[in-house]
């Protein structure tokens, strides 16, 4: 699908092609590193004799510190001078992780590596949001992140094949290795993203260059904007009806269709990647042209009806195809959430703590989210759990229709 490069802002230099490519390649090699630290760490940890209890204390340590490094990563990326040397040190420190997850698969240094790996990767969502808005600006910024979007994507996808396949052929621990390795080409093409393209007070949602300290509101003042608390809680909800719905999925599959299991799983994870690599550009191209609210409803729908038919339907197959909302709802909400903070904490120069508190609500909501579904699953069956995420995908729903204004400026529209 061909993607016309975002418009910069008028009186701004034009971003060189080399940086928008350079941002391109940085965005997919890196979600090529960060899918190594995804299942496969329960895997190799099980080859190397770990206990059930071992791994999952070292991912809630990852997880924990995930959760309440997401609005001091935004703080960080707020106060820097250069965002691409902090995602360069961020970049460099997962690789580290990575190579001591391979090396040294002992308690004490796989601990410190996904404490490391979880505090690197609070500042780098944050630093490609700041780059990519220092870069084009607000007003290419819904079109910039419709193609951030669909290169994490692609990036996803290929990373999750090499190292399956890489898995499998050679064994876990290569995976760790390949990861490693991707750190460089990551590294390579952030250098080609130029330094001096890069509007610094701009990628800090600081409105005009010439009036930084007045622009650079107090956090209270941001952190009382009623939009980006509806907001907040809008993305909460998200998470709290979404991150349980695959896993609950998957048992479900599993109990049905033992056999093909993992295949049907498989073809559940990239389903919605292809969407999201397919669509994320024109959903940013309707947000500019029709504004944030419709998408956001949208996104939430697609989630609703996800969740009702997961209750209902029982073929194992036909799971796979209510996997298209999953791939809508990815789609609309990768594009949405960077989009809309931007929208609204673009001006108090707080662009990326505002990241960081929605990003702090996604990480609650995931976490809940597992946790509840799983314990209404056990006590009244999957379907009766299936209907309470979708239950709470139509909260989300109305929150937005009745209480989230339009956050599109009618500049950005014309």
């Amino acid at each position: 699908m061909p993607l016309t490069e975002p418009r910069p802002d008028p009186g701004k230099s034009t971003p060189s092609q080399q940086s928008l490519r350079g941002l391109d390649w940085f965005i997919f090699f890196l979600a090529d590193v960060q899918t190594g630290f995804g299942p496969f760490i329960a895997v190799y940890l099980t080859t190397q004799k770990w206990t059930q209890a071992q791994i999952g204390l070292v991912l809630s340590i990852g997880g924990v510190v995930g959760l309440i490094g997401q609005m001091p990563g935004g703080a960080i990326i707020d106060a820097a001078k250069s965002e691409r040397l902090v995602a360069a040190f961020a970049v460099a420190t997962i690789g580290c992780s990575a190579l001591a997850y391979a090396t040294w698969p002992i308690f004490p240094v796989v601990a410190t590596a996904a404490t490391l790996h979880a505090a690197a990767s609070c500042v780098l969502g944050p630093a490609i949001a700041a780059i990519s808005l220092g870069l084009v600006g607000p007003r290419g910024m819904a079109r910039r992140l419709g193609r951030n979007a669909r290169f994490a994507s692609l990036g996803n996808g290929v990373a999750a094949a090499v190292m399956g396949t890489a898995g499998y052929l050679l064994s876990s621990r290569s995976v760790f290795l390949v990861t490693f390795i991707l750190a460089f080409p990551t590294l390579i093409a952030l250098s080609q993203i130029r330094d001096e393209e890069i509007d610094i007070p701009r990628s800090h949602g600081i409105a005009r260059r010439d009036n930084v300290e007045q622009s650079s509101a107090s956090v209270l003042s941001l952190i009382s904007q009623r939009p980006l608390l509806i907001f907040a809680c809008g993305v909460f909800l998200l998470q709290l009806a979404n991150a349980a719905m695959l896993p609950l999925m998957a048992g479900v599959v599993t109990t049905r269709s033992s056999e093909w299991a993992t295949v049907l799983i498989a073809f559940c994870i990239v389903v919605p990647q292809a969407i999201v690599a397919l669509a994320s550009p024109s959903v940013g191209s309707a947000a500019q042209s029709f504004g944030r609210r419709p998408l956001l409803l949208l996104g939430f729908s697609a989630l609703a009806i996800r969740g009702l038919l997961f209750a209902v339907v029982h073929d194992p197959y036909l799971l796979v195809l209510v996997q298209l909302f999953d791939g809508v709802t990815a789609a609309v909400f990768s594009v949405m959430i960077p989009l809309t903070v931007a929208d609204v904490a673009f001006g108090s120069g707080h662009f990326n703590l505002a990241q960081g508190i929605v990003g702090t609500a996604t990480g609650i909501g995931a976490s809940l989210s597992t946790v509840l579904a799983g314990y209404v699953s056990d006590k009244f069956g999957s379907a009766t759990a299936f209907l309470g995420l979708s239950g709470v995908a139509v909260v989300g729903l109305l929150l937005i229709a009745l209480l989230m204004p339009e956050t599109r400026q009618r500049e950005q529209a014309d």
